[in-house]
């Protein structure tokens, strides 16, 4: 049995997927040992009606020493599931290849600081780009820099916005994440 650490910011959607493709067996031999968020959110609660023990670790000086230490140690895989904060290069390189983050645009493009929901899409239809999609990636030091797992576009149409891109985004997200954790954990 593998054992994946979430760590998110937000009200939890991709964590519940996850949750629901590991109790499908669509993610194999794996469970979560334990969900940590950086600020108060909707993902703990989510996480503590599945029983999954919970960490709240707010931002400030010690981010990543506080963080680093309320990982358990016999975790295989760390999922970023919209999680904001960005992570220090020393913490990448303790963890390097077994921290994964999914990104709501076709990397290498609209990747990096400042490049997080509603802006990422913002940006997607500001450029006059003909598709958009999602990434999962391996997390390095370097913001959205990471060796690519999987990724998935989809053509966009003349009237999207940055909420209709959100939203299809989002649907390909649902689709790919939890794929990507099962290939990563079962290679």
């Amino acid at each position: 049995m593998k054992n994946i650490t979430i760590l998110i910011s937000g009200s939890g959607t991709n964590l519940q997927r996850i949750i629901d493709c590991i109790d499908s067996g669509e993610i194999r031999n794996a469970r979560i040992i334990q969900v940590i968020a950086d600020r108060e959110c909707y993902g703990l609660q989510r996480a503590e009606k599945h029983r999954i023990p919970t960490r709240l670790i707010k931002r400030g000086k010690n981010f990543s020493e506080e963080l680093d230490k309320a990982i358990p140690q016999n975790t295989d895989l760390i999922v970023l599931a919209g999680f904001l904060s960005i992570l220090k290069p020393e913490f990448c390189e303790k963890w390097k290849g077994k921290i994964i983050n999914i990104h709501p645009a076709l990397l290498p493009k609209f990747g990096g600081k400042g490049m997080w929901g509603h802006h990422v899409h913002q940006a997607v239809i500001e450029s006059g780009e003909k598709e958009s999609g999602a990434t999962v990636h391996f997390v390095t030091s370097g913001i959205d820099e990471g060796e690519i797992i999987l990724q998935r576009k989809f053509e966009i149409d003349e009237n999207d916005t940055p909420e209709t891109l959100a939203e299809k985004v989002h649907q390909v997200e649902y689709d790919i994440f939890p794929k990507a954790i099962d290939l990563v954990l079962n290679k």
